[in-house]
């Protein structure tokens, strides 16, 4: 099957998709910011570069988009028709290369916490955030 954009309209469509500052994250950030939690944003010198660090309770939040990270049973992760094998390598090297970060932080000591894009859709969104709280609160400095 073809694609039903043109080539150029693919590639600025892909352009525009951002790796920071999305709305999942900024909807996290907001949220944690208000219940009074500091964090650090994507920072370089841990692996996988979470989006968000809480350094004083030792816990990184990735905050992973259903497609680009391969959230199984997703309804919102769906392989695109074409050059479907390009892409199931890619999601799947994303996945293994999140779980190596996350083995990798937890050995170092952090918490690591992953919230999927699909959990902060508006109805799940507040329960998902409240769980989120809890998991903080339960962690000691």
């Amino acid at each position: 099957m073809t694609d039903v954009h043109s080539k150029e309209i693919r590639s600025y469509n892909m352009s525009r998709i951002r790796s920071k500052d999305t709305k999942p994250e900024l909807i996290v950030r907001k949220f944690l910011f208000a219940n009074g939690y500091r964090f650090r944003l994507h920072d370089k010198k841990l692996p996988g570069k979470p989006d968000l660090v809480l350094k004083k309770i030792k816990t990184v939040i990735f905050i992973h988009g259903c497609f680009w990270h391969g959230h199984e049973g997703c309804k919102y992760f769906i392989l695109p028709k074409t050059r479907t094998q390009w892409w199931t390598e890619k999601i799947s090297t994303n996945a293994v290369n999140d779980k190596k970060k996350k083995n990798i932080l937890e050995t170092l000591g952090w918490n690591v916490i992953t919230i999927w894009e699909c959990e902060l859709r508006p109805k799940e969104r507040e329960h998902i955030l409240l769980k989120l709280l809890k998991k903080l609160k339960a962690v000691k400095p």
